[in-house]
């Protein structure tokens, strides 16, 4: 999932990409962690799930949540979701075949059906798998839900060149996924890789095996869509939700407000509640500003929250540190290089340009909650070993330095590359962002690069830096990612592959047939002898290829008001779980 902060407050230009609540002894807030990053996740599951979701302990119903969010999300349309706040959001209005429950004190998250009865079941050949489905779920409108509309959200997400922002897990592994173009093209909504034999029974068949299916089933692509209600890209002004709230109003890059649905029904739902009466998201705000207004909580702000870390600045203002939600989270910040334009000896120099030092004072970075990384797998995953290569430790003064200045200044003479020209994209109406660019053009410009810095509103950059094809070569996304599940399978293949240019998830926008080749012979092999080869790729691309410099591993340490309750950190997604949260005072 891409991360989901895109303002420079992470890094400029960088993406800032499914889990659900369990009771908590306390009736405030629990971090969940020590603020550290925490051990690897492992693939927990209960198949045997059953709702109501367990009772938070002193939880009270009513009132309405605001969330000042520094950050926009650039859909809601369920096929498109792929940051980790849009999941999150939608969490609250969809339902999907399965979901995770966060169990224990350390919210350990565990795979749970959600609109599916079970975790499927897998033929013996492992390319068919059979999904019972709920019976008596409705949509917020009182309509049944059907198994025809589960397959139609499937075939949906085949439309690619009007969805292409969200998962493409399915073009690469459901038959014909590389062939079918969607219900709205030739062949409409006839395909061979879904089938309802009844209104509640799905079977998903394969091209090759997905062993982890169930959990790319928590994402909001598999929340069933009515086709007759299937407006395509006005769909998510008023989606058909299953969840605990439905889309009251939403103005795409400013405010989106939810209220109840009425036929939610609590006792088919093992991970969500509806304790507060609706919500209320304003987006595009000033970081700082509304992080100082949650922690202060004077009036209605203390019924407000902000999802992304909080600014270092800030630290000192913190008087009750029950106002953070901090924990682990399964996300890398990186900076991203388009490997097509650049070449990877100038790639190289960049990496030792970078200021690294001072970029992560300028951004606002805390050690505890974004350390300097090292790797392209965060310590989250299963598989992940840790190494340093000679300059790409995420820390340094870069070009800062003036013998280093002048060694890139040199070695571009020497390429034939002096003025090489990098350009990127940035907020132009976020004061940390335009600080951030200038800290790195000016690095930059030191080493003998020229710098092309666009500025753009912080409401549409992520449509702007999410094109591949974008003429910038710095800072495309994915630049942060977090783990679809936990295993490196959602990592190397959907990011460094290359037919990731085309699905839209292109690290780097590397072409190389032997590095597919290596990728698609670990995914082959069984789970177990998995975890000994990513951190081979790892380092493998780095050294070798070189079109991303690990920036940092991100945790949780955001800021909510004084009246939040149960605001408890994500650690599949790397911020706060909404679905569990209550007022303590409605």
């Amino acid at each position: 999932m891409q991360w989901k902060r895109i303002t420079a407050v992470a890094a400029t230009v960088m993406v800032a990409a499914a889990a659900c609540g369990s009771p908590s002894s306390k009736n405030g807030n629990n971090s969940g962690g020590n603020g550290e990053l925490g051990s690897a996740q492992v693939k927990a599951t209960d198949p045997t799930a059953k709702g109501p979701a367990a009772e938070v302990d002193g939880a009270k119903k009513g009132g309405t949540v605001t969330v000042l969010s520094d950050v926009t999300p650039d859909t809601f349309d369920p096929t498109n979701i792929y940051y980790v706040d849009g999941n999150q959001i939608g969490k609250l209005f969809y339902r999907a075949l399965t979901q995770y429950r966060l169990d224990g004190p350390d919210h350990k998250p565990v795979l749970v059906p959600d609109l599916a009865e079970d975790l499927g079941t897998k033929s013996a050949d492992g390319l068919t798998w059979t999904f019972k489905l709920k019976q008596g779920i409705k949509y917020m409108d009182g309509t049944p839900v059907k198994a025809a509309d589960f397959a139609y959200s499937i075939k949906r997400s085949f439309a690619h060149d009007l969805y292409d922002a969200g998962p493409t897990y399915q073009q690469q592994f459901f038959l014909d996924g590389e062939k079918y173009k969607g219900p709205y093209g030739p062949g409409g909504a006839n395909y061979r890789g879904v089938e309802t034999p009844d209104d509640h029974t799905l079977v998903i068949k394969l091209a090759k095996k997905f062993d982890d299916l169930p959990f790319y089933g928590a994402f909001p692509m598999f929340t069933p869509i009515p086709q007759a209600k299937d407006t395509q890209k006005n769909y998510e002004q008023k989606p058909m939700t299953t969840g605990p709230y439905q889309v009251a109003s939403y103005n795409p890059g400013n405010e989106l407000k939810l209220t109840k649905n009425p036929n939610w029904d609590p006792n088919t739902d093992p991970v969500r509640h509806q304790y507060v009466d609706g919500w209320d998201f304003k987006f595009a705000q000033d970081t700082i500003k509304v992080q100082r207004q949650v922690l202060a909580s004077a009036g209605p702000d203390a019924n407000a929250l902000n999802y992304s870390n909080l600014d270092v600045s800030l630290l000192p203002e913190v008087k009750d540190q029950s106002q953070l939600v901090t924990g682990p989270g399964p996300c890398n910040q990186m900076y991203t290089m388009d490997s097509r334009k650049i070449p990877l000896e100038v790639r190289k120099l960049i990496a030792k340009s970078y200021p690294y030092d001072s970029w992560r004072k300028v951004a606002g970075l805390n050690p505890k909650d974004s350390p300097p990384a090292s790797t392209i797998l965060p310590p989250a995953v299963p598989g992940f070993e840790k190494y340093e290569l000679p300059g790409l430790n995420g820390t340094g003064k870069g070009a800062e330095d003036p013998a280093v200045a002048q060694q890139v200044k040199d070695e571009l003479a020497k390429l034939g590359k002096s003025g090489f020209q990098l350009s990127w994209y940035f907020s132009i109406d976020d004061k940390i962002a335009s600080q951030v660019s200038q800290l790195r053009q000016q690095a930059y410009e030191k080493a003998g690069f020229t710098v092309k810095a666009i500025g753009v509103p912080k409401a549409k950059l992520r449509t702007f830096v999410g094109n591949q094809d974008a003429p910038v070569n710095i800072g495309k996304t994915p630049a942060g990612w977090c783990s679809d599940w936990p295993s490196g399978t959602s990592w190397f293949p959907v990011l460094f592959k290359s037919d990731a240019i085309a699905l839209g998830n292109s690290v780097g926008q590397l072409q190389d047939r032997a590095l597919d080749a290596k990728i698609d012979a670990i995914v082959a092999k069984s789970p177990e002898e998995q975890l000994k080869e990513w951190s081979k790729i790892d380092k493998d691309i780095l050294e070798n290829y070189l079109p991303v410099l690990p920036l940092y591993y991100a945790g949780t340490n955001s800021p909510v008001g004084k009246n939040i309750g149960h605001a408890i950190n994500d650690p599949t997604q790397g911020m706060p779980e909404f679905t569990s949260i209550y007022l303590k005072q409605p």
